[in-house]
């Protein structure tokens, strides 16, 4: 019975600390993976006017911010809510007229998945479409065989609305490629060239935003010497700060898992708990007589002590070392795949800080519960 209830012991311990491995290295997979989707298409800093929706691109100089320290690529935007329509569907899109050193930034080639990452060919403008915007119109981008087009409605800046006259200004925009990225971007994003947005909106030096790639780890850094050099006109934000709810979210995830595993754990230590109150019951006569001997009672409760320090050392090691066998096969192996996701494999991502966390949560607690429950029935069964 002691043998069994020594084993369970093992065994729950061995599965919690696996879980805990397991399931925080597929919350920092996730994290990793939301971290890719979003930071690759929203630029690490984006500056925009605090009052008015676009502002004339002399009020900041551009030269000046590609010269500050950590900065790689500095990219113009001018941003429009539009509709489009592809033969009988329609759909409003967020239009997005860039430069060419946007695709650098938002690394477009990798993320198309139809056609090709470019805006201007032969001196003809070109557009880039989110996949999911582009199903929903029902369209497609053909292989070698010309390019789809859309038609784009643009609404006109400061037109009276008069019977017979149309407030939108419309385009035929042929596509280039199709790209994923994450659902929101798929769903809403239609990308232009910056000169064909202008052109559209009736604008001649206006841009929505600046977009700012930096070197990695320092955006803050910059982030505060480009709220310097724009001044207080100027809102700067963080691709974090701008998608702060979703980091946030699945922190405060991992958090509240890493708590109810540590619970869940307290309560599979329970076992070893009775394993060494049985075990010490059977042992008590045995324990008599040491001391009949001359043992003291501190020679005593280090028997037993060490006992629950082993049965529980086994438990971790065992646990950590198929934790972290079963994340290395998912990494590797690309054991489970995502619903839905074309074939791509569940992430994970292994951390040292994670790792070091873990087994410093479930030894101290392996320690408490063995040192009490001993010190109880050392106290309690043993007489001075």
């Amino acid at each position: 019975m002691i043998n069994l209830i020594t084993r369970i012991s093992v065994i729950g311990i061995a599965a919690i600390t696996a879980a805990l491995i397991i399931l925080l290295s597929a919350f920092n997979g996730i994290e990793v993976m939301i971290e890719k989707l979003y930071s690759e298409y929203d630029a690490d800093i984006i500056i925009r006017a605090k009052v008015g929706k676009t502002f004339s691109e002399n009020r900041i100089v551009l030269g000046d911010l590609k010269n500050l320290e950590g900065v790689m690529n500095v990219s113009r935007a001018l941003e429009e809510v539009v509709i489009l329509k592809h033969e009988k569907k329609w759909s409003n899109a967020n239009l997005v007229g860039v430069d060419s050193t946007f695709l650098l930034m938002s690394k477009m080639s990798s993320h198309i998945i139809e056609g090709g990452a470019y805006l201007k060919m032969d001196g003809k403008d070109f557009a880039l479409i989110g996949a999911s915007l582009l199903d929903k119109l029902g369209g497609y981008v053909p292989e070698n065989v010309g390019h789809e087009s859309i038609v784009c409605y643009v609404p006109k800046r400061n037109a009276k609305i008069r019977l017979g006259k149309s407030p939108f200004r419309t385009e035929v925009v042929k596509l280039a490629g199709r790209f994923n990225y994450n659902r929101e971007v798929n769903a809403q994003e239609f990308i232009v060239p910056l000169s064909l947005g202008r052109d559209l909106m009736g604008y001649t030096n206006q841009i929505s935003a600046v977009y700012i790639e930096c070197k990695d780890d320092i955006r803050n850094s910059v982030k505060s010497n480009v709220e310097k050099l724009v001044g207080e006109d100027f809102i700067v934000k963080t691709n974090y700060e701008k998608n702060e709810l979703i980091y946030k979210t699945s922190k405060s995830e991992k958090i509240i898992v890493l708590v109810i595993l540590l619970f869940i754990f307290i309560l599979a230590a329970f076992n070893l708990v009775a394993s060494l109150t049985m075990l010490f019951v059977e042992k008590l006569d045995n324990v008599k007589t040491m001391l009949s001997y001359g043992a003291s009672k501190e020679f005593v409760f280090k028997i037993f002590f060490y006992e629950g320090l082993l049965i529980a050392g086994k438990g971790i090691l065992i646990g950590a070392i198929a934790g972290y066998a079963i994340c290395f096969a998912q990494m590797y192996f690309h054991v489970i795949v995502m619903p839905n996701s074309g074939g791509e494999a569940f992430p994970m991502n292994v951390s040292l800080t994670d790792g070091v966390m873990i087994l410093s949560l479930v030894s101290l607690l392996s320690i408490l519960f063995s040192f009490l429950p001993v010190k109880y029935l050392i106290r309690k069964n043993i007489n001075e």
